[in-house]
């Protein structure tokens, strides 16, 4: 307890840096898992995508990125075990961050698309077993974590291939593609919108005070997609015929139907990509600030202030608007040969993944997610569509990436004991 009332100060300023720290080695990471079919498809360009990150990261982190933030707050250690120490929680959160940011930024530099998630969970089990005990560890937690890893890129892959079945059986195996394009659009820009909306509505929203049944979420988020689906087709209908494009690809005009529609999908993996990883960064940062305010006491009940979250959507622009575009040509382009039916396809299977994982309290990886959505839009052409050899390297740094978060933390951890203590 004196620990922390000595150097409460000290804690709450080095926990807002390395919190900070952390969010933007997210987004100079993890921008590929929102963007990078966007910007790989054709659809938008690198600064159109930035701006547009930009804006749905942030709002996806403020707005709904209360839950997972809980999770990795308070859900993976029991506070119990270091109720009589809490200068030890203290000491791991803050190890956590800086082990985190640091392995994030080494994987930045050189543009392996790894799991931010793997790698904060990785770092908080590190400092935990190597300073408090194995048994610290809330393991039932870590287990159900774990599996999330492995179905989420399986949910998102069946649910990108079950779209790009729908969109060859009604628009592409037609008489008149361009035309059954243009009409069954906006039915596709209105899936964007309820489902996203309605997984936000129905289960987001709680830190905000913002509490909806679930008739009240399903009109809302009707009505949300309607007025997504009336301004996609408004753009839908600006799109004309390309004779000459489609003399040499006899889908071309079809697939600038889908520009528009991608830009709604990249908002929409943006918003549910910010609501997810922000929980990464700031709750390690929300579980120093509680300790270091409640003088010690560890704040399992302790509310989330909306500044912690306007924080860590804060780095995590500034990341992706400084170092994203080194990955982001990785899940774009190198996986699968990437078109705006395609891309549409993998970004809203992932978005929709990723909202409903987020909204579980599930702190799920957006990198395996998007990378698991791809595959299963390559695979609707076959699994010789697919760079296995890519794939099999990106695999490789996830499993690096979480005794590499762990390692670090336990190393940082001590060294923070040992200068404080």
């Amino acid at each position: 307890m004196e620990i922390i009332s000595e150097w409460g100060t000290v804690f709450l300023v080095l926990a807002i840096i390395f919190g900070v720290y952390m969010s933007f080695g997210i987004g100079a990471n993890d921008v590929a898992n929102a963007m990078g079919t966007s910007v790989g498809s054709g659809a938008v360009t690198v600064k159109q995508a930035i701006i547009i990150a930009a804006i749905f990261e942030f709002a996806g982190a403020f707005i709904a990125g209360g839950n997972v933030t809980s999770t990795i707050r308070k859900g993976i250690i029991d506070a119990d075990s270091v109720a009589g120490s809490p200068e030890l929680l203290v000491y791991g959160m803050l190890a956590a961050l800086l082990a985190s940011g640091i392995w994030l930024m080494i994987a930045s530099s050189r543009g392996w698309p790894v799991s931010t998630t793997h790698s904060i969970v990785g770092a908080i089990i590190g400092f935990a077993v190597a300073g408090i005990g194995i048994e610290a560890v809330h393991w039932e937690q870590v287990g159900t974590i774990v599996a999330s890893w492995f179905v989420s890129p399986i949910i998102g892959g069946a649910i990108a291939l079950l779209l790009m079945l729908s969109i060859r059986k009604l628009i592409l195996n037609t008489d008149q593609p361009f035309a059954r394009a243009k009409a069954w659009g906006p039915l596709y820009i209105f899936l964007v919108g309820w489902i996203v909306s309605l997984v936000t509505l129905f289960k987001g929203l709680k830190h905000l005070d913002l509490h909806l049944s679930m008739g009240e979420s399903l009109i809302a988020a009707t009505v949300i997609g309607l007025v997504v689906a009336g301004i996609g087709k408004v753009l839908i209908n600006r799109v004309k015929v390309d004779e000459k494009a489609d003399r040499s690809f006899h889908y071309a005009s079809v697939e600038k139907v889908f520009v528009p529609m991608m830009i709604f999908t990249a908002c929409a993996m943006a918003f549910a990509h910010g609501s997810n990883d922000v929980a990464n960064a700031v709750g390690p940062l929300a579980a120093v600030v509680s300790t270091v305010q409640g003088a010690g006491e560890i704040g399992q009940k302790a509310g989330l202030p909306l500044w912690i979250l306007a924080l860590g959507g804060l780095g995590i622009v500034v990341g992706l608007a400084t170092m994203g575009y080194r990955v982001m040509q990785t899940i774009g382009t190198k996986i699968t040969e990437l078109t705006p039916t395609r891309g549409y396809c993998a970004t809203l299977a992932a978005a929709t993944t990723v909202v409903i994982a987020s909204k579980t309290g599930l702190p799920v990886s957006t990198t395996q997610i998007a990378v698991g959505a791809v595959m299963g839009v390559g695979l609707a052409r076959g699994i010789g569509a697919l760079d296995m050899r890519v794939i099999l390297n990106i695999m490789v740094s996830w499993v690096i990436t979480l005794p590499a978060g762990a390692i670090l933390a336990a190393l940082f951890f001590f060294l923070f004991k040992g200068i404080f203590s």
